[in-house]
């Protein structure tokens, strides 16, 4: 029987990663991907709640899949991510009882486990070895086990030219605002080894390129310390000694030797955690893209007092300098919650004057929404309107715009290194190693290669450009 699998996937990079785990656990089954969801036997919804807009377009989507569950037993509808969190609440298995698998965030084994007792039932000899070879791999497997976006995808799922891996689980630093450690439980770090073997396969799989993920991604290795919270490591190339537990500099230049891996990326980075040995590991190492995400969220020292950051808008300032003396070519994302609770005019143009300051590369602005649990929601008073909430966005836009614009414009000209990631309406996407998006117009197909180009166009949120030379290349092109 031809089994397949459809997976919608809604928010973070970290989902996207989840979901790609998931698909490589269904695989194994021997199911395939397809976009359609009427000719899957398996649909997987993997959520996120840090927004309300998110959430409510899972729910919308559970509401669409009654029919499709309705009078068909031998199908499985599974729900994960972070609407389903560490442990589910009862009202939402009540809520949702057409629902077969819960599946808390970066967990596939529930779907596996449940697959493996339907074949049991159905008593197909065959299959059972190969999800019971695949339930064992997925329980040995950290890589597999423990492992912020999209609006919601129904792509079909397969490996790229880029992948995210995951190298820290969970939060445990608890901002006012974020609904993260509640969904996602406290801060784990996988070893150094099971993440270099991921990588590899990713790698083997097609992927030239890998972003390292993590809610604090540069607090890599922090829970591994032991109870003075020192770690006494050293750069390695490769690996650590027994006696030394790694950070992400150590992760960094283990897997930098890796063959056909061409770049590397991490994020979300915090301010508090972003070092000078992870600074100048980025300026080291080649491979590694002269990009930081590293979010500021307010421009305003109460408001960030509110949000517990745990660092000043100075502190801010003075890092971002910091970061553009040692890497004059990085490309600086932040991240930007307008309307917080109390978030007054004045301060609001605080983070106007920030963001004017210091000419981010760019802003992922989003209006505040309590999500049930968190402190702001308990404690606090959502007293901004909507409607102000709406403005201050609007103008923080208009002002990303312009900075995007005269930054992107200065490149007109440029030859740029661009790795194309696929095709996107009639023209090749690729990325700079700052992260812009560049378009090519070119016959040839163009996946999965390295190219220049020379920038003859330029507009706020992607650039255009003509290719001049391919300089790496899979063997299709």
């Amino acid at each position: 029987m031809d089994r397949k699998f459809h997976i919608w996937t809604v928010g973070c990079q970290m989902n996207t990663a989840d979901s790609q785990h998931v698909a490589d656990a269904l695989t194994d089954l021997g199911y395939t991907a397809t976009r359609d969801p009427d000719e899957a036997q398996v649909v997987v919804l993997n959520t996120c709640v840090v927004r309300q807009s998110a959430e409510d377009k899972a729910v919308g989507k559970l509401g669409a899949l009654k029919g499709w569950k309705s009078g068909q037993p031998d199908r499985t509808l599974a729900l994960m991510g972070c609407m389903v969190g560490v442990n589910p609440p009862p009202a939402l298995l009540e809520r949702f009882p057409h629902v077969d698998v819960f599946m808390p965030p970066s967990e596939p084994l529930p779907l596996v486990n449940h697959l493996l007792q339907d074949t049991i039932n159905q008593d197909s000899e065959s299959l059972i070895r190969d999800l019971t070879s695949a339930r064992h791999t997925l329980q040995d497997a950290d890589a597999t086990r423990n492992v912020p976006g999209r609006a919601g995808d129904d792509s079909l799922h397969h490996q790229g030219v880029t992948a995210y891996v995951p190298v820290v689980y969970g939060c445990s630093h608890a901002c006012t605002f974020c609904i993260i450690p509640f969904r996602r439980g406290v801060e784990r770090s996988r070893s150094l080894e099971d993440i270099r073997r991921e990588v590899e396969l990713r790698v083997r799989q097609g992927a030239r390129e890998v972003t390292l993920l993590g809610q604090i991604v540069d607090r890599y290795g922090y829970d591994l310390r032991g109870p003075l919270g020192h770690s006494g490591q050293v750069p390695v190339h490769g690996g650590l000694s027994d006696s030394k537990v790694p950070d992400l500099a150590d992760l960094l230049r283990a897997i930098h030797d890796i063959s056909d891996l061409w770049r590397i990326r991490f994020l979300t980075s915090h301010p508090t955690y972003l070092s000078d040995r992870i600074l100048d590991t980025v300026r080291d190492l080649p491979k590694v893209c002269e990009q930081i995400e590293v979010p500021a969220q307010a421009g305003n020292n109460d408001v960030l007092r509110n949000m517990r950051r745990g660092y000043t808008q100075e502190e801010y300032r003075d890092l971002i300098g910091h970061i553009r003396a040692k890497l004059p070519d990085c490309s600086i994302h932040t991240d930007i919650i307008v309307g917080f609770c109390g978030e007054t005019d004045s301060q609001f143009r605080d983070t106007e004057a920030l963001l004017r300051d210091l000419q981010p590369e760019k802003a992922h602005l989003a209006r505040y929404s309590p999500r049930p649990g968190t402190v702001s929601d308990r404690r606090m008073k959502d007293d901004v309107p909507d409607s102000v909430k709406r403005d201050r966005h609007s103008r923080l836009d208009s002002l990303m715009r312009d900075i995007c614009l005269r930054k992107n414009r200065r490149q007109l000209g440029d030859s740029v290194e661009l790795l194309i990631e696929r095709r996107h309406k009639g023209r090749w996407l690729g990325r700079t190693r700052q992260n812009r998006l560049v378009f090519v117009e070119h016959d040839q197909d163009l996946t999965g290669c390295m190219v220049n180009a020379r920038i003859s166009w330029a507009g706020p949120w992607s650039m255009q450009g003509r290719l001049e030379s391919i300089l790496n290349s899979p063997s299709a092109c």
